[in-house]
């Protein structure tokens, strides 16, 4: 069976979709989906369940890890199947069509828009609070989530435009909170402060590998997105080759960023001031720079939580449109603008649907039952990789998963552990996205008896 006509043939079969996206913006693409308002809010939730500084950075240490072999994996898949829709595709073709369904279902429903709700949500924060406009946040994040549907309606290159200079002034944010936990770490009393605190912190802790486990969930959340790269294969020049390189070069830099920010917040607070605030970021850059910083860094939170925005409307909504491709979905969801080239239905679907979950959830409750979705699809999307290896026998893709089948299989169990912890941790909450999951195979059936 041969692979190298793929790419051609997904642009015949979906013809009014172009390919403009280079290496740089693919890797953005990447680096937006990962880094959202999470770094700069879940370190103190981690140091809630873990108390001391080891624990604290190794939490999100190992949460790198795993995104790394999940990076992995997700760029063989998109080496060896450059598919519109990414995850849809790889449970379709490996699974049965229920499967692509149900992953596309779920995220409409809870796992993307879920994910922007939470962050449109902090972004009305930070700004009503920079801006000292009497605003309700409400109104603040349906009109960012308007503008931004807007410009990504206006065809694929321009979002992808906004959507990298977002995510260079996202990293410029993140090199300002790392600078100023350098400028802590050379005075020297506060050196000696921070070292006798952490090692009282390290006899006292009574931590359980539960806690742990319970840590990695706000961590995992703010490494998850690397896989919606891989929704607009289809729009990617050369995706075969530059879209494996833009997540392993992406995740690995957002690794380096995301550990080097809790050293320093952990070295700066301490683990017990960690737990005790709810802006950590904020707190780091006012004990170094003072009110300055920690508007500096506010401003930093505001332009991430947008560029996480920008990023989630340029990527998903392709996959509704291969879902309404292939007759799974609304048919009127497969529009493709003839101006812009862009699904400009299944991007409103998504940014109204998201207002609606931002006006009515909780952060606590969105943040549990996307993460025991989104990670329960990791799986299965996961060991897909052993279907498409069994049916191509000697065929090779250009770029293999290092360490297969252990990395694989090791990347699977943790998702499965981070889905049973949640569950186990927070019932009801999970219970949301599990029924909601279980309500798409009824409503799959109905479309496909009408198909």
């Amino acid at each position: 069976m041969s692979t190298l006509a793929e790419p051609q043939r997904q642009m015949d079969a979906h013809s009014g979709l172009a390919r403009r996206i280079g290496l740089f913006d693919a890797t953005m693409v990447v680096m937006g989906g990962i880094i959202g308002a999470g770094i700069f809010m879940n370190p103190y939730v981690v140091a809630r369940q873990v108390h001391t500084p080891l624990l604290i950075v190794g939490a999100w240490a190992v949460g790198g890890v795993i995104a790394l072999l999940g990076a992995f994996v997700w760029a063989e898949l998109a080496a060896a199947r450059p598919d519109i829709g990414g995850q849809y595709a790889y449970l379709r073709d490996a699974y049965h069509p229920l499967f692509g369904f149900l992953y596309g279902w779920v995220l409409l429903l809870v796992i993307q828009t879920g994910g922007m709700a939470v962050v449109a949500v902090t972004f009305a924060r930070y700004f009503v609070e920079l801006t000292g406009w009497p605003l309700p946040e409400w109104a603040v994040a349906v009109v960012a989530l308007a503008l931004l549907t807007i410009i990504n309606c206006a065809g694929i290159k321009p979002g992808a435009k906004v959507q990298s200079a977002l995510t260079v002034l996202k990293i410029a944010a993140i090199a300002a909170l790392v600078a100023a936990g350098v400028a802590f770490i050379v005075r020297p009393h506060a050196m000696v402060a921070a070292l006798q605190s952490s090692n009282h912190q390290l006899v006292q802790s009574r931590d359980s590998f539960s806690d742990f486990l319970a840590a990695m969930v706000p961590v995992l959340f703010a490494f998850g997105g690397w896989q919606t790269a891989n929704f607009i294969a289809g729009e990617i020049k050369e995706p075969r080759r530059n879209l494996p390189r833009a997540l392993l070069l992406g995740v690995l830099g957002v690794v380096a960023l995301y550990v080097a920010v809790n050293v320093v917040c952990v070295w700066v607070l301490g683990a017990s001031g960690l737990a005790a605030t709810t802006t950590p970021a904020s707190a780091v850059m006012r004990s170094v720079w003072g009110e300055t910083g920690a508007r500096v860094i506010a401003l930093g939170i505001a332009v991430s939580a947008l560029g996480f925005l920008s990023q989630s409307i340029l990527t998903a909504p392709r996959v509704y449109f291969a879902m309404a491709e292939d007759g799974a979905f609304f048919r009127s969801v497969a529009h493709v603008n003839p101006r812009t080239h862009v699904p400009d239905v299944a991007i409103v679907l998504q940014s109204v649907w998201t207002i609606v979950i931002a006006l009515s959830g909780r952060y606590e409750q969105i943040l549990n039952y996307v993460t025991s979705m989104d990670w329960l699809f990791f799986a299965l999307t996961a060991a897909t990789v052993f279907v498409f290896r069994r049916r191509s026998g000697a065929a090779t893709a250009q770029f293999r998963t290092p360490g297969h089948p252990f990395t694989t299989f090791l990347f699977i169990l943790a998702a499965a552990a981070v889905v049973i912890n949640t569950v186990y941790r927070y019932p009801g909450n999970t219970v949301i996205g599990f029924v909601i999951l279980l309500a798409g195979m009824p409503v799959y059936f109905i479309w496909r008896r009408k198909k």
